[in-house]
């Protein structure tokens, strides 16, 4: 399965809804603008976007809510340890209060993979991060990234836009 997303403003991008009317987009609003996701097995539609292949899976995405993306840049030698990591990782992420849906996307192009995770409110993914289940998930995560990491993982966190309200 793909997983295109792209950036702009809410009034072009909701016009994708229009002139794609068989695609589900999920719309989220940031800081500094809005972002469209969809999952596909076709070629992506953007003329400028990001393509990712979701390599885990799980969950439903869902129209509200709290979304977190953890961008975390990897090596080209570490990507087979990384992936690794996170298919032998039992995180416990969705039993968790509020878990919606959880994706793994590795990039087409670039090297920054995106762990992406949806709520059903900010509190839930604090109280997550707050659990017993993220520290034991994060136990190897001190100071010092891992080799693998090309570069520092920046968050991003978006609120889910329903255009149905």
């Amino acid at each position: 399965m793909n997983a295109y997303m792209t950036n702009g403003t809410f009034d072009f991008l909701k016009k994708l809804r229009d002139d794609h009317p068989a695609i589900d987009f999920y719309y989220m609003s940031g800081d500094s603008s809005t972002l469209v996701y969809y999952e596909a097995s076709s070629k992506s539609i953007f003329s400028a976007g990001r393509s990712y292949e979701a390599i885990i899976k799980n969950g439903d995405l869902q129209d509200s809510g709290f979304v977190v993306m953890n961008n975390i840049p990897v090596t080209e030698e570490g990507t087979a340890v990384f992936e690794d990591r996170f298919k032998q990782r039992q995180q416990n992420v969705d039993s968790m209060p509020g878990f919606q849906a959880f994706r793994l996307l590795k990039p087409k192009k670039g090297n920054t993979y995106v762990v992406l995770t949806q709520w059903a409110s900010e509190d839930d993914f604090e109280n997550w991060k707050n659990s017993d289940q993220f520290k034991k998930a994060h136990k190897d995560g001190g100071t010092k990234p891992p080799a693998y990491f090309a570069d520092r993982p920046f968050i991003t966190s978006y609120r889910m836009i329903n255009l149905d309200d």
